[in-house]
């Protein structure tokens, strides 16, 4: 069985959406577990409407400590072996829990899978399909030079609606950081790639939504997330063996050597003066010969 876990507080506008894309997937071995944080507006009544209905939707509404403690809530109900992560305003691919259903059949556990995922914003625009190739420790601490031919933001799985794991992962590396409010996926990602087999599929699963009013959104917009994600980020490298840290800081230089080549010969007038006294010698000599 497959655990879908959603987390929720006042999310009337997409919660309905939610529970028909799950329902839509058209999948017997599913539950689907909402965990309301005590909303306040229409929520709990669309829940309580759906959840009558369509006994593979269970559900919970008290309060929480944020987004972390009600996952950790919702993983502690799960019945099934596999644990997926749905946003309330995010929402599956058709048919792709009968084909994550399959790929865990050959996979050993514990197993994270990743897939691509479709970044919408509040227009319905496409902005970007996220495809996060490499997912090993050091692969995803480089970030997006590595991860993406096009070193577009590509680094890590962008959203939880894009990989599935089992739930047995979680007893090796313990729950969702409950003081994490914003990085807790990142920070879930970090820990699990150290212990778990992990695999890539080339395959778009997930849709997400970036735009104003969410909390994503507006943590980027005020420049703290990515505050946040480097200090996470150092804090996980210092964790590397030593041949991981070596392999970062050799992958940085070989990454900014040619980035600083390619600015300096469009912009030469701002070489360091030193080094420009030495070209200009060096074309001397050449002249002169």
């Amino acid at each position: 069985m497959i655990s879908i876990i959603t987390p929720v507080y006042n999310g009337e506008k997409f919660i309905e959406s939610c529970l028909q894309n799950v329902i839509n997937q058209n999948f017997a071995e599913v539950e689907h577990i909402i965990v309301d944080g005590g909303s306040t507006d229409k929520t709990i009544d669309i829940i309580k409407h759906y959840a009558n209905e369509h006994p593979h939707i269970r559900w919970i509404s008290e309060k929480d400590q944020g987004q972390s403690d009600a996952m950790n809530k919702g993983v502690a109900m799960a019945q099934g072996a596999i644990i997926g992560i749905l946003n309330v305003d995010d929402f599956y691919e058709p048919n792709i829990l009968s084909r994550i259903s399959e790929l865990f059949k050959t996979l050993p556990e514990p197993s994270l899978i990743v897939g691509n995922c479709n970044t919408w914003d509040h227009r319905d625009k496409l902005i970007h399909i996220n495809k996060p190739k490499r997912l090993r420790s050091v692969d995803l601490l480089m970030g997006k030079q590595i991860n993406d031919d096009r070193m577009i933001d590509a680094s890590f799985p962008v959203n939880p609606s894009a990989y599935f794991y089992h739930k047995s992962l979680h007893q090796q590396i313990g729950v969702y950081k409950v003081e994490e409010h914003y990085a807790m996926d990142i920070d879930f990602l970090l820990k699990a790639v150290k212990v778990a087999h992990v695999k890539y599929f080339n395959e778009t699963w997930g849709n997400y939504r970036y735009y104003p009013g969410t909390k994503t959104f507006d943590d980027s917009r005020n420049g703290t997330s990515q505050t946040r994600v480097q200090q996470l980020f150092k804090e996980y490298a210092k964790t590397l063996p030593l041949i991981e840290q070596w392999e970062m800081r050799l992958n940085r230089i070989m990454i900014f050597i040619p980035l600083r080549v390619f600015y300096f010969s469009k912009y030469p007038q701002r070489l360091p003066q030193s080094i420009m006294n030495r070209f200009m010698k060096s074309i001397s000599y050449l002249n002169a010969k």
